[in-house]
């Protein structure tokens, strides 16, 4: 459904992205992850249309996606872009935002879509509420719900959870996610969380170097991480003797060849994550109970 062939781009002489290259199948969830400056944000906007590309092409279907040169309004009626940025009408309601671009010849049929939607973000009880009385996190789940008025075939989300907290978050990725499967909308998102991506996306991209260097389903990518930037991507992790090794693969034993000293301990719920140094490097592993400063002890790697 979208092809991306040999696309570059660059915002002055250095460039951005190079040589990208990839497609995405209808109602596939395509995640795209790297360090800050990667070209997360640019590549989406690419795919939107906001900019000309320098080279290569881009298509959705039999549509070639062109930029400003080209189309005097940017976008297509086929295509949703959330960004960081809501780009709100900030003095008209929540429902209003949402049916903005719905048409009002069938009144009904609006009002259910919209009442659908604030179901999806919930927000049923804010629908007559003003955005600009929103918090930022409300805001965002107006500009998802927006996005999905008209249910477009392809949706582009950058970080589209940044600013809605801990307790919407977990059941409204859940909600989100389930319904653009449902409705087999095509989803790319660029995200630093792995919570976006774990148990949702069908498959990764890693931006690093202007390139799109691995790509994989999670499970591809967590169990055979082959940089530690993508180690890094899923959590705490470990270069013992030129392998990459995750803090929940190592384990204390009595005696062992990896003899450590505890630096510190920090509590993370049902576990704790222990620092500690390895011939002169530090190291981390999980363990159920927190250990004393300067504890010598041995570890052992479980795969």
């Amino acid at each position: 459904m979208l092809q991306v062939k040999e696309l570059s781009f660059s915002y002055d002489v250095r460039p951005i992205l190079s040589d990208i290259n990839f497609t995405v199948s209808k109602g596939e969830h395509v995640s795209i992850i790297g360090e800050s400056g990667s070209g997360k944000s640019t590549l989406l906007k690419l795919l939107y249309g906001e900019f000309d590309l320098d080279y290569g092409c881009v298509y959705w279907k039999d549509t070639q996606i062109l930029g400003p040169k080209f189309n005097l309004v940017i976008g297509y009626d086929f295509i949703k872009y959330v960004a960081q940025e809501f780009d709100l009408m900030p003095y008209i309601s929540v429902e209003e935002n949402i049916g903005q671009f719905l048409s009002n010849f069938y009144p009904e049929k609006k009002q259910t879509r919209i009442s659908e939607l604030l179901e999806v973000v919930e927000l049923s009880d804010f629908a007559k509420t003003k955005i600009s009385l929103l918090s930022g996190g409300q805001k965002q789940r107006v500009a998802l719900a927006r996005a999905l008025a008209k249910e477009p075939e392809l949706i582009l989300f950058d970080e589209p959870f940044s600013h809605i907290d801990s307790f919407k978050k977990h059941r409204l990725r859940r909600r989100l996610f389930k319904y653009l499967k449902e409705k087999e909308i095509t989803c790319i998102l660029a995200t630093h969380d792995n919570e976006d991506v774990l148990g949702y996306s069908d498959r990764i991209l890693v931006l690093d170097d202007c390139k799109i260097t691995t790509s994989g389903t999670p499970e591809e990518l967590y169990f055979n991480p082959v940089k530690p930037l993508i180690a890094a991507f899923f959590g705490e992790f470990s270069i013992i003797k030129n392998e990459i090794i995750y803090a929940n693969q190592l384990k204390v034993v009595e005696q062992s060849n990896l003899k450590v000293t505890v630096i510190n301990s920090y509590f993370k719920g049902n576990y704790y994550l222990i620092e500690a140094e390895l011939d002169g490097k530090t190291i981390y592993f999980n363990n159920k109970t927190t250990i004393e400063n300067k504890s010598e002890m041995f570890l052992e790697v479980i795969k």
